[in-house]
């Protein structure tokens, strides 16, 4: 098997333009995708990580 190489920024714009018109569709139902962070415990580097 040969090796394939991948272009980061094409993918990464590729699945952009696929959650772009999946948000669309939800939107267009009244649903407003948004996003959650659950932090379990008191680890430094996961604050950190969360609040970034």
């Amino acid at each position: 098997m040969a090796a394939q190489i991948l272009d980061g920024l094409a993918v990464a714009q590729k699945i952009r333009e696929g959650l772009r018109s999946e948000v669309d569709q939800l939107r267009a139902g009244g649903v407003t995708p948004g996003l959650a962070v659950i932090l379990a415990g008191e680890v430094p580097a996961s604050q950190v990580y969360v609040r970034n």
